[in-house]
């Protein structure tokens, strides 16, 4: 269906990916390249299971271990880039202090960025929303995360469903346009696929600057119609998160 809409990859959530097996995710490489519609982007870096946060976390050698797993995943694939958001993962149990949990995902990600680096990828910092998550609900936070990570390999992500939710700051988009990576694209409205009234965003990240890629990540009661409603918006490329749209 993708291919026929004239979408150019699909975005893949890596925690599900991780859940296959290695004949099933071998199965999912041929089929990707079979189809020729690469997965440029992963988004849902790390599950639930994976705790980064509080008392009981994931040991570091699990957590290193999954980076390295998962990464080498991503990269099969043909990834460039990897989104955190990762609210299951990341989120702060009741109780425990926000500057201590916070300072657990600066080092978790410092852990991350070698080896995405190594592998060509780039760690996309994504914002949430409060009905989500509890750590890094806007771009001055993700600003701050990416400052204290120190790396070249970690930069930043737009998701508009979650920027708007959150009323951030246009001033401080407009400001750090050029340090973007990657954009999600939904409309506010339930978190549907886009309309016109949607993606002036685009067009106003591109006039700042931004030149990369943006996949729709909505819910649709029907796809095949709705992305390609979508597909005819931008008269350039358009990539479509495959989880969200259902494809």
């Amino acid at each position: 269906m993708l291919k026929e809409l004239s979408y150019d990859f699909v975005e893949l959530p890596l925690a599900q990916v991780m859940d296959l097996s290695e004949d099933e995710f071998s199965s999912l490489v041929n089929e990707l390249d079979d189809r020729n519609l690469p997965c440029k982007s992963c988004n849902n870096f790390f599950p639930q299971s994976v705790r980064l946060t509080g008392e009981h976390t994931a040991s570091p050698a699990v957590i290193q271990q999954y980076i390295e797993r998962s990464l080498r995943r991503a990269s099969r694939l043909g990834a460039e880039k990897v989104v955190f958001g990762s609210s299951g993962a990341k989120n702060i149990p009741a109780g425990f202090p926000y500057e201590k949990a916070y300072q657990q995902v600066v080092e978790v990600m410092r852990q991350a960025a070698p080896v995405a680096g190594d592998l060509g990828i780039a760690i996309a910092l994504e914002p949430l929303n409060r009905t989500e998550s509890n750590l890094i609900l806007n771009l001055t936070e993700s600003i701050q995360l990416m400052e204290d990570i120190d790396s070249p390999h970690v930069r930043l992500m737009l998701d508009y469903y979650h920027f708007v939710l959150e009323n951030d700051s246009m001033e401080t988009l407009c400001a750090h346009a050029k340090e973007l990576i990657h954009v999600h694209l939904a409309s506010p409205a339930e978190r549907r696929v886009p309309d016109l009234g949607d993606i002036a965003i685009v067009y106003l990240l591109e006039q700042l600057g931004y030149h990369g890629e943006v996949s729709i990540e909505a819910f649709s009661d029907d796809p095949y119609d709705d992305l390609a409603a979508a597909r005819k918006l931008f008269p350039g490329k358009l990539y479509c998160k495959q989880s969200a749209c259902g494809a």
